[in-house]
């Protein structure tokens, strides 16, 4: 029995006229990812980033060499407000991990680059967190995680 199992059978107990069967669900999701992000976060912040700016630099890292996007396909590709990129960006920018740089493509345009530092950093960030992503998900073996895998793509994919 989890906390979710708690909260389940109290609602049977009150309101056993309820199908709490996707509470279930929905709730152990919520709950790991909660325990999941402070796991993630521990790592990153250990090389002085958090989620939002590694979701950045991972973002330009696994981009390919140049290493840099517009501020555009970063939007689109972190799914947050252009305010919020704005924000990300400057900070990082203020920590000499990104620059912007004139696109060559385009002179009217800029490009947000990763500087070396930003490649070192990120780099090292990225081994610590694929790492840390293989110990969170040791309690399942490698059938429970292609299932789960295979669940988790076909619901998200109802919302995408």
């Amino acid at each position: 029995m989890d906390r979710v199992d708690r909260i389940l059978q109290q609602w049977a107990r009150e309101r056993p006229d309820l199908d709490t069967e996707a509470m279930g669900i929905l709730g152990r999701m919520k709950r790991l990812a909660t325990h999941l992000g402070r796991e993630v976060e521990q790592v990153l912040q250990s090389h002085g980033l958090s989620s939002s700016s590694f979701d950045v630099l991972a973002t330009l890292r696994r981009s390919g060499a140049p290493y840099s996007m517009s501020p555009g396909d970063l939007l689109d590709m972190t799914m947050v407000s252009s305010g919020t990129m704005t924000n990300r960006i400057d900070q990082l920018e203020k920590a000499g991990l990104v620059e912007r740089v004139v696109n060559q493509e385009d002179r009217r345009s800029v490009l947000i680059a990763l500087t070396e530092k930003g490649f070192a950093i990120v780099d090292e960030a990225v081994s610590a967190h694929v790492a840390n992503q293989q110990r969170l998900t040791t309690p399942l073996d490698s059938q429970e995680k292609a299932a789960l895998d295979a669940l988790l793509r076909k619901f998200l994919a109802a919302f995408e």
